[in-house]
């Protein structure tokens, strides 16, 4: 499986074991630069294993994976990751978190330019006014946009997210998947999203790929057009697929790992 021009991300027949079991096998897919990707599966799949040797945080057994086009060991910087918990330093304010990803991560910037542009990402994700407000201060939702900020911040290509909201309240849920969407729209970044939520799969991405149970396969990509914000409700094609994607995971849950 070789990358086209435009695949930013390429898994050609991925194979990984942990402590005597197969995760991965023969693993194939592909994500187009720009896309907003969704890593469907059941708990225990593989999903954020397969985030992880994106960001050469596990090196595979065997197959080959490129990020634009080079081994990961060569690309972490194009990467930024968000986790299910925000990872925030208590004693640092939000800007001040905002910036200790690009003092991480080195390069040319002064004091000066990383505070100039840990604004500018507090500003998009809507907290331009409580950067100085520490961690504790922040609701879950708030303190989530500041991992999407400092995650934004280092300026990266691609944006991996490992069930970034899978912690916070149903309503708050909604509103930072809605605020995900117009930030991806402006930023244009390539984001690779896991989730074992259908209807957070079907409301964010251009393209979900559903994960078997282990060893892990791609089972089923399904390409989503519907404009955004989506609403399941009001939508034909979008249920359909709801219904089809929950008959799935019913068969993978009883089939087991």
């Amino acid at each position: 499986m070789n990358a086209t021009p435009d695949e930013i991300i390429c898994f050609d027949r991925v194979r990984l074991r942990f402590g005597g079991e197969t995760i991965f096998d023969d693993l194939s897919f592909s994500v187009r630069q720009g896309e907003f990707v969704c890593i469907l599966g059941p708990s225990g799949c593989g999903k954020s294993t397969a985030l992880r040797l994106i960001g050469d945080l596990l090196q595979p057994d065997g197959g080959a994976i490129t990020v634009g086009g080079r081994a990961p060991r060569e690309s972490w910087q194009r990467l930024a990751f968000v986790f299910q918990s925000p990872r925030l330093a208590p004693w640092r304010t939000a800007i001040d978190n905002v910036m200790l990803g690009m003092e991480l991560r080195g390069g040319e910037r002064d004091g000066a330019q990383m505070r100039e542009r840990a604004e500018e990402a507090l500003a998009l994700v809507g907290l331009k006014q409580d950067a100085a407000k520490y961690p504790r201060m922040l609701s879950g939702g708030e303190r989530q946009r500041v991992a999407i900020a400092r995650a934004l911040a280092v300026e990266p290509q691609i944006v991996l997210m490992d069930e970034p909201f899978s912690a916070l309240d149903p309503n708050t849920r909604q509103r930072m998947r809605d605020e995900l969407v117009t930030i991806w729209q402006r930023t244009k970044k390539t984001i690779v999203f896991v989730t074992h939520d259908v209807d957070e799969a079907l409301t964010l991405a251009d393209r979900i790929l559903l994960f078997s149970n282990k060893p892990t396969r791609v089972i089923d990509q399904i390409a989503l057009s519907a404009p955004r914000p989506r609403s399941l409700a009001d939508d034909a094609a979008l249920a359909r697929h709801r219904a089809e994607l929950i008959a799935m995971f019913a068969g993978l849950e009883r089939t087991g790992p």
